[in-house]
């Protein structure tokens, strides 16, 4: 039995996340990886030279054709992860040193910013997503 391709109704495509999200969330997490890169292996590092710690940055570069494409999967994914930064942050503001704290606070607004973005991001998509589906349903009844 064949099925007639006008009478067949497909389900409305995920939209990607809505601008300016998908810059100002590659931007941050751009900030972020800067700045993560530059605290463990020259301003502040754990090891004269560097440390391993740096590759925590590694995440946040996998993530960038995602954010920057706006991909909502990415941004379910970063979500879930943006929360090690700010904890690794809140944990680092008790430092030893005031150079350390200060960079824990720096690190901490900025991986605050990238959840606050990612956060904001997803809710515009879904808000998105929610008005085509009603748009597809009303123009289907008609």
């Amino acid at each position: 039995m064949q099925q007639n391709p006008a009478t067949t109704i497909s389900p409305p495509s995920t939209p990607a996340v809505p601008a300016p999200w998908p810059i100002l969330a590659t931007l941050v997490a751009v900030a972020l990886m800067v700045f993560g890169l530059a605290w463990e292996l020259f301003l502040d590092p754990l090891r004269p030279g560097g440390s391993w710690l740096a590759l925590k940055v590694l995440p946040l570069a996998l993530a960038l054709r995602g954010l920057h494409a706006g991909r909502i999967y990415t941004y379910k994914w970063m979500s879930l992860v943006i929360w090690i930064y700010v904890g690794e942050a809140l944990v680092r503001i008790a430092g030893l040193t005031p150079s350390e704290r200060l960079l824990a606070w720096n690190s901490l607004a900025l991986s605050t910013a990238l959840a606050i973005v990612i956060l904001a991001g997803a809710r515009a998509q879904i808000r998105d997503h929610k008005k085509i589906a009603a748009e597809s349903a009303g123009s289907t009844r008609t």
